[in-house]
């Protein structure tokens, strides 16, 4: 394994709007990505996500922690994918903004 990708996403919302925006966005991704990603496990205890994802034959496991200021994103990826980390972690990050931009 190597060392876990962390994404940290300051928002305005408060803790309450930014977790239902998660919770919604969650949704929306695991319909949209699909065809990557098989979203194998997920529990809210609170406001954080345990998740185990499935992508390219790999797992990755991981958190994700809601708060009053920004949103934590912790993910242990596999070989394979930690490849991909680096593209992942702006994507994530920019598709974040965008989920948590107060409107």
């Amino acid at each position: 394994m190597s060392e876990p990708l962390v994404v940290m996403i300051p928002h305005r919302l408060g803790k309450a709007e930014a977790l239902a925006r998660i919770k919604a966005g969650l949704g929306r991704a695991e319909a949209e990505f699909a065809r990557l990603l098989n979203f194998e496990h997920q529990q809210w205890e609170g406001d954080r996500l345990s998740f185990r994802v499935a992508a390219l034959g790999q797992r990755a496991t991981g958190f994700l922690d809601v708060y009053e200021h920004a949103v934590r994103l912790e993910v242990t990826l596999p070989w394979l994918l930690a490849k991909f980390a680096q593209a992942a972690q702006r994507v994530i990050g920019q598709r974040g903004q965008v989920l948590l931009e107060k409107k």
